[in-house]
């Protein structure tokens, strides 16, 4: 699968799969995750410490994997969208846009780069291009670069539906932590007033034709939003995955190890990892 081949399966209702890599940096671990069954990665440098150059790396690695990877940028900015793009990256994810200038930047830079300036606005506010033959051209230079608007707050949400009105958006995040927070009800993620918050940004996307992708932890709360409309799955992370699952198998080991004599099977407890 390619970006092209993403946007197409997601805007036709389609359901992709996806997990974020908070600290696999070195490339032999694509060949690893790209055999997992995803159809996406999201490489973190928002909140995680890499540079430019290890990112382009990890990049390169994957577009040969078959599996799209997509970058959640630093900066909700033009400047951080083309520089990750140029990196090899066949989408970008922007953090905690709030306002619809936000997101015409952001888009602007995805869907028309390296148009900037007066023509990138002319563009995403007026579809008003150069020429034809501009437009045709930068159509099919950017044609995987997924772009994907995080709604992450309060604030988000009270102007997602002039936000939806922007063209070129192929899905919308939820980061439910940064939500929850801004509710005043920090990782309540039964809170009813959580629930209804995501349950009024998958309604007004859907009525837009924007698929939501919502970065849950576990694979009780994927499933029940899976249900409930959530068709871009993001779920988990590298490191919490790894944590969890050597916490199950090896909790599992040293069970028969305490019976034979071994020291007692403590718990290690769930991944602490909040991205």
């Amino acid at each position: 699968m390619n970006g092209e081949e993403l946007r197409k399966k997601t805007s036709e209702g389609g359901i992709v799969y996806g997990t974020m890599i908070s600290v696999g940096s070195n490339p032999r671990w694509t060949q690893t995750i790209s055999g997992f069954g995803l159809d996406y990665v999201i490489v973190d440098p928002e909140h995680a410490p890499r540079s430019r150059s290890e990112v382009a790396d990890y990049l390169a690695a994957f577009n040969y994997s078959g599996v799209v990877p997509i970058v959640r940028i630093p900066i909700s900015a033009s400047h951080s969208v083309t520089m990750y793009i140029d990196a090899g990256a066949q989408g970008i994810l922007a953090p905690y846009c709030e306002t619809v200038d936000q997101v015409k930047e952001v888009v602007a830079a995805a869907r028309w780069r390296p148009l900037k300036g007066v023509l990138a606005e002319r563009a995403v506010e007026n579809n008003e291009l150069p020429s034809e033959e501009t437009r045709e051209y930068l159509e099919s230079r950017n044609k995987n670069n997924v772009c994907i608007i995080g709604i992450e707050s309060v604030p988000a949400i009270e102007n997602l539906e002039d936000i939806l009105k922007v063209g070129g958006i192929d899905a919308i995040f939820v980061g439910p932590n940064d939500l929850t927070i801004t509710l005043g009800i920090p990782d309540q993620y039964d809170h009813p007033d959580y629930e209804a918050a995501l349950r009024e940004i998958i309604s007004k996307s859907k009525a837009a034709g924007v698929p939501v992708l919502i970065h849950h932890q576990t694979v009780s709360l994927t499933q029940k939003w899976l249900k409930e409309g959530a068709r871009f799955v993001l779920y988990s992370s590298d490191a919490r995955t790894m944590h969890n699952g050597y916490r199950e198998e090896f909790g599992q080991i040293k069970t028969v190890g305490q019976e034979l004599g071994g020291d007692s099977a403590s718990d290690v407890g769930e991944s602490q990892e909040v991205i």
